[in-house]
Formats: C-alpha cells, structure tokens, sequence
C-alpha cells in the first residue's frame, strides 16, 4: 500500500465514521423518536427518525427478512469496497486521488449504517416516548443485525400545494427536500456524485481494461 494513498484513505474513513457515530448517539441518548428541532430557522432541522432500509429511507422487502438481507448486503457490499481501495492504494499504476477519495467516502458511509443495523438494537433500548439508555440494563430493544438506523438531518427547502390543474398531484402538500438522512448517507452520495462528475472516465477506462483482460 503507497503510504500517503493509504494515509487518505484511513483519515476519511476515520472521519466520516467517528462524525456519523457521535451525531447518531448524541441524537439517540437526547431525543425522543419524532423530536426535532430548528437549527437555522424552518429550512434545517434536526428531526429524530429510525429506519430498517437503505439511505434516505428506502426499504429493501417487508419485515425480518428484508432486514437481514439488507444487513448482509451492506457487509458483502462494505467488504467488495473496501478491497477496492485496498488494491487502488497499492497497485503500480496510481489511481486519481478524487477516486480514492469518492471510494473512501462511500466505504465510511456503507460501514457506518453497518455499524446501526448490527449493534444499535442491542446497546440501545427503545425511543418510543422516552430518549434511549446506552447499555441498558434489561438489553436493547432488538437482536444482533435488527438495529435500526438513526436519521435526523432533514431540510424542508420548500413547503407548499401543487397546483390544483397539475395531473395526479394537483392540489396536494409536498415538501422539498423531504427525506430525513444522516451523515453517513450524505458521504456515499457525495462520493458516487463527486465519482460520477470527475471520475467517469477513470472508471470507464478501468472497466474496458478489465473486459478485455
């Protein structure tokens, strides 16, 4: 592994994930679920939410078995990343530090959900109607691989009613932006769309050499 590639790689990682974690619990162990509140005025709020599902809420199949596999998912997928960066920190040829970078951001992000669904529901009881304990002493609210992630960035830009002739949705509320996430799915979408608008080239070139290997 070249040096300085690796140094890059462990310091985003470490950042993203020790940023994600402390904002996770400090929300867990002072809201209730559903508390928000304003932080600049009605665009930004901090809004406590918890999802079974991928990003922004997003679920993958109903109940127990669409969680595990979402559990598993995200570890063979943490796991397929992570020896992605591995092999781009020490190959001969040098990989644009903005890949490293973007795969970096992505890996922490992945990894720090992992982190929610595998142990949240065991060090934490439950946020129904009362802010969570650490390390309760009658258990968490749930199994290894059942833990819930915690959300809670929320920016509500724009508020209003579609117009009454606009098909389907006319005369309905809707808000912009209306999905809660947190900081660990902000940096995987940070760095697919930072990979997408600098990296496209490298990653088409990289797959064109692997297909004609």
């Amino acid at each position: 592994m070249k040096r300085h590639d690796g140094i890059i790689s462990i310091a985003i990682i470490l950042a993203v994930l020790i940023f994600d974690q402390a904002v996770k619990i400090a929300i867990k162990t002072h809201f209730m679920l559903g508390e928000e509140v304003a932080v600049f005025g009605d665009w930004f709020k901090l809004h406590f939410v918890e999802n079974n599902g991928m990003a922004f809420g997003m679920e993958l199949g109903e109940g127990n078995v669409g969680k595990i596999a979402l559990s598993l998912f995200r570890i063979v997928a943490v796991i397929g990343i992570g020896y992605i960066i591995y092999t781009m920190c020490k190959r001969e040829k040098p990989v644009s530090r903005m890949l490293l970078v973007c795969s970096s951001l992505v890996w922490a992000g992945a990894f720090g959900n992992i982190i929610d669904s595998l142990f949240y529901g065991v060090i934490f009881d439950s946020s129904w109607g009362q802010v969570a304990t650490l390390f309760p002493e009658a258990g968490g609210y749930s199994t290894w691989l059942h833990g819930r992630v915690v959300d809670m960035l929320y920016f509500p830009l724009i508020e209003g009613n579609f117009p009454s002739w606009m098909p389907i949705w006319g005369g309905e509320h809707f808000v912009f932006f209306h999905p809660v996430f947190n900081i660990a799915d902000a940096a995987i979408s940070v760095g697919m769309a930072l990979g997408l608008i600098f990296c496209h080239k490298e990653l088409s070139e990289e797959f064109d050499g692997e297909k004609s290997k």
